[in-house]
């Protein structure tokens, strides 16, 4: 695969986290009972700068929790020897609580019902909303994201790359098409 183009830059990624927290503020009517839980491998990193962002605003944080979906995913039979299940972390009952599901990049949906199967396990929350910094289309399931940070129109056989800091020691969104 090489690079199309770059979609975001570091400051761009920071930027949109900023707005996608002030919107998640604004429809939740501040932080009461809310709970962030980010999917790894990227969406944790992006729950925790969201919750950063939180704390600056608010004043105070909220939980943050950590999703691991390997064995809720609909294909995990077909990877089932190369899959490394992580540990997931949620430290605090969901039940009643307003849930702000993160993730990278929304595609065909299939994460976020795996997501959503997960969290049933933790408990009943109140409403589960989605936060995605990238939304590509190609929708399988009938997903939407409630807060989206950039729409990206992308044509088959093309692939969305988020790279982090914390992971990729370099940071931006690009958009990759086979070579």
């Amino acid at each position: 695969m090489k690079v199309k183009a770059e979609l975001m830059s570091a400051e761009a990624i920071t930027r949109t986290l900023l707005r996608l927290t002030h919107e998640i503020l604004e429809k939740n009517h501040g932080i009461e009972n809310l709970v962030i839980i980010g999917i790894r491998n990227r969406g944790d990193i992006l729950a925790r700068r969201i919750i950063q962002a939180i704390a600056e605003i608010e004043g105070r944080e909220v939980p943050l929790g950590i999703l691991d979906i390997t064995l809720y995913r609909d294909d995990f039979q077909r990877f089932s020897e190369t899959a490394v299940v992580q540990e997931t972390e949620i430290p605090i009952d969901i039940t009643d609580k307003k849930i702000i599901l993160v993730d990278d990049v929304l595609y065909t949906g299939r994460t976020i019902r795996a997501a959503l199967d997960a969290l049933t396990d933790f408990g009943r929350p109140s409403l589960i909303q989605l936060a995605v910094l990238v939304d590509r289309g190609h929708r399988e399931l009938p997903i939407k994201a409630d807060y989206v940070g950039k729409n990206v129109p992308t044509a088959p056989g093309e692939e969305i790359a988020v790279q982090l800091f914390e992971t990729d020691k370099e940071e931006g969104v690009v958009l990759l098409q086979p070579e």
